[in-house]
């Protein structure tokens, strides 16, 4: 099940965004096949891959003219297809908007980049500390007098990236539902993570954000807002951003030094800090949950990758769960009624070539044919 359930859209396999695109699509029911190389992504470890859970995968020579047909075939009962090539490699493949949507004037194109389809770095290669650099990001996130710090590659590659083209190619297909036509998506990963930049840009129109980094609210200037050390070497956040929350701060930690009375004042932020990280270094990480967890202090502790899914709350909510001996998150976001199902690890790349083509109405002799061609390969 899930809110997507019907819906057939063929990814053009990848890696990083694509597969994350891939993956939250397949999450909410929709069906996806994925066109693997032959030999498929060495990056990808079967069953182990959490972007590369829950659909199909068939093996394509696109190469071969047959191999290039097969996928034109399967976009005439398909509603999308998605891509992440520079900018002209579907097209010399064979396989770009035009040619798959003269078979299917309802199926919505979907291409990924880092830089876009046109401009003076749209043919460049790039990876997303460049993606971030370039829309304000990377300079924006860090601590003060230091260099940026890098967040993973989660603004650029996938909230940028693979989040914002599953949310085009949705926006897509609910207009392709009313107009009867399909189109063409240029996702730019530059331009989602400064989309997920607009609060920031729209502050820094007010007066309320500039470039010196690590100095604002948000950024680990304010000290009510930061991560502090605890006894044990472990960490705790705080985000008492509001007064009656930070209030409630100064209540539980005792902290009645009229210097924390100027919550919003900079100039006292370095020092109120300073202080605060001598306090929370006087307690243990768990000492501190039993103080401030489930208050509105706005406190979490700073959890690993093997803690996280033990946390209580995430256990009664199930927000992490275990295929196949692989702990990961389940489908986001949740649905009342059309529930997302448990998700299938990912199988290696040409488990289901013969009985997807089968599905999607291809003939039993066609698939032979294309398989003793070597245009598609089944494992």
């Amino acid at each position: 099940m899930g809110p997507l359930e019907g819906y057939r859209i063929i990814e053009l396999a990848g890696i990083g965004p694509g597969p994350f695109c891939g993956m939250m699509l397949a999450d909410m029911g929709a069906e996806v096949i994925r066109v693997d190389r032959p030999g498929g992504n060495p990056t990808a470890a079967a069953g182990h891959d959490i972007l590369f859970r829950n659909r199909r995968s068939i093996a394509v020579n696109l190469k071969q003219p047959s191999g290039m047909e097969t996928v034109l075939k399967l976009c005439e009962e398909a509603d999308a297809i998605f891509e992440g090539f520079r900018p002209g490699v579907a097209e010399r493949l064979g396989v770009g908007p035009e040619a798959c949507m003269a078979r299917n004037k309802k199926l919505v194109y979907g291409r990924m980049t880092g830089w876009g389809q046109d401009g003076p770095l749209a043919k460049t290669a790039g990876h997303d500390i460049n993606y971030i650099s370039l829309s304000g990001a990377l300079h924006a996130t860090g601590r003060a007098g230091d260099k940026p710090v890098l967040p993973l590659n989660l603004v650029g590659d996938f909230g940028g990236g693979g989040m914002m083209l599953a949310f085009g190619l949705v926006c897509a297909l609910l207009e392709a539902q009313k107009s009867g036509q399909g189109q063409v998506i240029d996702s730019a990963m530059h331009e989602g993570s400064a989309a997920l930049m607009a609060m920031f840009y729209g502050m820094k129109a007010n007066g309320l954000f500039d470039d010196r980094r690590g100095t604002h609210l948000l950024d680990s200037g304010a000290h009510f807002y930061e991560v502090y050390e605890t006894s044990d070497g472990k960490y705790v956040s705080i985000g008492s951003l509001e007064p009656q929350f930070y209030g409630l701060l100064r209540e539980k930690l005792e902290l009645t030094d009229p210097e924390f009375d100027h919550q919003l004042n900079p100039a006292t932020w370095p020092v109120l800090k300073q202080k605060l990280e001598a306090v929370f270094k006087t307690r243990t990480r768990d000492q501190w949950c039993e103080l401030l967890e489930g208050t509105d202090v706005c406190f979490a502790p700073v959890l690993g990758l093997e803690e996280a899914p033990q946390h209580p709350h995430n256990q009664a909510r199930g927000s992490f769960l275990e295929v196949n001996g692989v702990v990961q998150h389940a489908p986001v976001p949740r649905f009342s009624r059309t529930t997302s199902e448990t998700p299938e690890p990912m199988r290696p790349p040409g488990t289901h070539t013969r009985q997807t083509l089968l599905d999607a109405g291809f003939s039993e002799a066609l698939v032979e044919q294309l398989l003793a061609e070597g245009a598609v390969v089944q494992l």
